[in-house]
Parts: structure tokens; sequence; C-alpha cells
């Protein structure tokens, strides 16, 4: 939090997104000009099921965009808020 300038708080989140981005496997990297584009909700039921540790590793990634989400970033909420049923449809 930024109180520098009188009156008003800066809240970012900056490199709590670094150190999430460095998370990230080499096979999920891309840029997207919105948090939620028209195909968000397009589910490919044919696709191939995540192995067990790339499971756990989205999982661990969308509850850390949750957080991000809830502190700093409410523009995601459509788009965390549908990884997070899909993690939790996965899990059972």
């Amino acid at each position: 939090m930024d109180y520098r300038q009188k009156g008003k708080a800066k809240i970012s989140m900056d490199e709590y997104v670094k150190i999430m981005l460095d998370e990230l496997p080499s096979d999920m990297s891309g840029i997207s000009t919105t948090p939620s584009a028209l195909h968000l909700f397009n589910i490919d039921d044919g696709a191939e099921k995540l192995c067990k540790e790339k499971a756990q590793l989205f999982h661990h990634l969308v509850a850390k965009l949750l957080y991000l989400n809830r502190r700093s970033r409410q523009d995601i909420q459509t788009a965390v808020a549908f990884l997070y049923q899909s993690t939790e449809a996965e899990r059972g």
C-alpha cells in the first residue's frame, strides 16, 4: 500500500503477480487484452485432462488469483470464478 499522496491510498500487487507468472510452466504463456474473452465459457468436453501434478499447480494458481481478485483486481472476478468452478469440479 502506498500512502505517499495525501488523502489517497494506492494498492499495488505487481510483485505478487510477477511471482505468480514466474510459477507458470513454459507451456502456459500468452497475452490477453481482457481477463475474460468471449470464448471464456467454451468447454471442450473431449480435451485431455491435466495430469495430477499440473492439476494441483492449476488449482494453486487459481487460489492465488482468488486472493488477487479479492484484494485489488475485481475486473478478473468472472474469469477467476469460472476457473475456480472448474477446479472444484475436477476435485469432485
